[in-house]
């Protein structure tokens, strides 16, 4: 396929006229062809009324019509597989087994939602009939659903360009909601998004919907991005990426006229508690899989084990001396941008001159591209349970440093329940332990449930999988909204409101509310799962 650089504008193609910008390989730092556009605002408000046009007829399409839409766009991404990941190769320096199975990723969380909206049960359907004779007022015939809220506006992550980008996670949740999509293109990997969003045009156009059912913009910069999640169409925001970024478009959806649900995945240090027992039985087998964790893609993966709690206990001296080891011995790693060397380099200077650095390894005296070597930092628990007290400003030992890097927290047992319950929000949360360990600390476990979205028990918490039981979200500031997730099908819960219908005839009722099911889906009746006999296939 053909680079232009220039946005989507539902069928169309914007103008090569905005701000210029490359995509650059990291592993070199030069720049790539072609050249990129930003859009302009006159191309956002026409991507917008696109979007707000086609949400009147996409929000009525069957759940068999999204479905066939995923799944052409899902064979699409498979059709090009090699080509997407070596774009995606180009300007992310991933390794290609990584991206040919984030290709996979990503047209397989196509084909689970299609799944989903096929099936159709995920509306949530319930009825309560009416009770004329009911004393002393009657009961008016009820009747509800989930539907779409509309336009819905996505950020693409810099760390995964496939998967959590332009047809991620949050593109085909909120399409198969009903709900059209305006993607700002992340400008780190510009082309792969270019691939993609040709693809999904290409299948709108196929399979006959609406033009603005999916649109794409470039921005080098803030501005369309902000002016996006502030425009009075959009319906809901979905973003994936740091902390004071995701922060910010928070206030912005806050601040509007009429306020709208911004999902934001921003930071997490993902605590790791080892205990006693599992220590002890092998240390050195800890550390190998701990390092392989928090250098996995660089330590850039949302899920890194950024704060480890270990206790004063046999096999601690073993385990950290081979950690150290790992460190030291550590080749350097090439990050996604010149943007995330530069605050990992910043963040990890800050936080030396806070605690000791325990380990790192040597960097190479000449270097190309966005490189950066691994770092352990260790402290003791009563250091890390009184920081805030000692450093009220800067860089907080809790807080995320986006690479690859860890920190050890060493400590008796009864500091490391108190460091539990101090926990601000975290995406995951890890305990290693023997089953008498574990008995032994049933009150760490449910501390850490009010604390991540998932608690993970002797295994390493990088990787998601997306399945219908995956929560990946979490408290504040892991997310902004600790009910919902981001990976997995219960992720098309962001993009849908209930309504409730009082006293429809049947002809006026959505199909999924009428009394004959034509559907077959599951649903409530009088706050009881309805009779088998009652549902129509």
């Amino acid at each position: 396929m053909h680079l232009t650089g220039t946005s989507f504008l539902g069928t169309h193609r914007g103008a090569a006229a905005g701000t210029v910008f490359h995509a650059q390989n990291p592993a070199t730092g030069t720049p790539l062809e072609p050249a990129y556009h930003s859009a302009s605002l006159d191309e956002l408000n026409h991507a917008a009324s696109l979007a707000a046009d086609a949400f009147q007829s996409y929000r009525q399409a069957s759940g068999q019509k999204k479905a066939a839409f995923l799944r052409r766009c899902a064979d699409a991404l498979d059709a090009h597989k090699q080509e997407l990941a070596d774009r995606a190769h180009l300007e992310t320096a991933l390794p290609m087994p990584r991206l040919t199975g984030e290709v996979a990723r990503t047209s397989n969380q196509l084909r689970l939602f299609a799944s989903v909206v096929e099936e159709g049960s995920w509306v949530n359907a319930r009825i309560d009939p009416a009770l004329p004779d009911r004393q002393p007022l009657p009961r008016p015939d009820l009747r509800s659903m989930l539907r779409p809220l509309g336009p819905v506006a996505v950020f693409g992550a810099s760390n995964f360009p496939l998967a959590f980008s332009v047809a991620g996670g949050d593109t085909a949740s909120a399409l198969a909601a009903g709900c059209p999509v305006i993607v700002k293109a992340h400008p780190a990997h510009p082309g792969t998004s270019e691939l993609v969003a040709a693809l999904i045009t290409e299948a709108v156009i196929a399979e006959n919907l609406p033009p603005g059912t999916f649109t794409m913009l470039y921005d080098a910069r803030i501005e369309i991005g902000a002016a996006l999640v502030q425009h009075p169409q959009v319906a809901a925001v979905a973003f994936t990426g740091s902390l004071r970024a995701g922060r910010a478009l928070m206030d912005l959806a806050a601040a509007r006229p009429n306020p709208i649900p911004c999902f934001t995945e921003m930071s997490s240090g993902n605590p790791v508690f080892v205990l006693p027992n599992y220590l002890r039985k092998s240390p050195d087998g800890l550390a190998k899989s701990l390092f392989g964790s928090f250098t996995l893609g660089a330590g850039q993966f949302c899920t890194k084990p950024g704060i480890v709690l270990v206790p004063d206990a046999p096999g601690s001296d073993s385990f950290i001396s081979e950690l150290k080891s790992l460190v030291e011995q550590a080749q350097p790693f090439i990050l996604l941008t010149a943007g995330i060397a530069k605050t990992y380099s910043r963040a990890a200077a800050e936080r030396s001159s806070q605690i000791p650095l325990a380990a790192t390894a040597t960097m190479p005296e000449s270097t190309a591209g966005f490189v950066a070597n691994a770092k352990l930092f260790t402290t003791t628990s009563q250091e890390f349970l009184y920081e805030p007290l000692r450093t009220p400003d800067g860089l907080s030992l809790a807080e995320e440093i986006f690479g690859p890097n860890t920190l050890l927290v060493s400590g008796n047992e009864t500091d490391m329940k108190l460091i539990a319950k101090g926990l601000t929000g975290h995406l995951t949360a890890t305990v290693l332990g023997d089953e008498a360990d574990l008995l032994a600390h049933r009150e760490l476990l449910e501390i850490l449930e009010q604390k991540a979205g998932r608690v993970l028990i002797n295994g390493f918490p990088t990787g998601v999988e997306v399945t219908h039981a995956m929560v990946h979200g979490g408290p504040y500031p892991s997310t902004s909204d600790p009910r919902f997730t981001s990976v997995g099908t219960q992720a098309i819960y962001r993009f849908a409101k209930p309504v409730c219908y009082q006293n429809f005839p049947q002809s006026l009722l959505p199909p999924e509310l009428q009394d004959a099911n034509p559907l077959g889906i599951r649903r409530l009746r009088d706050g009881q799962p309805e009779q088998a006999a009652s549902v129509s296939n």
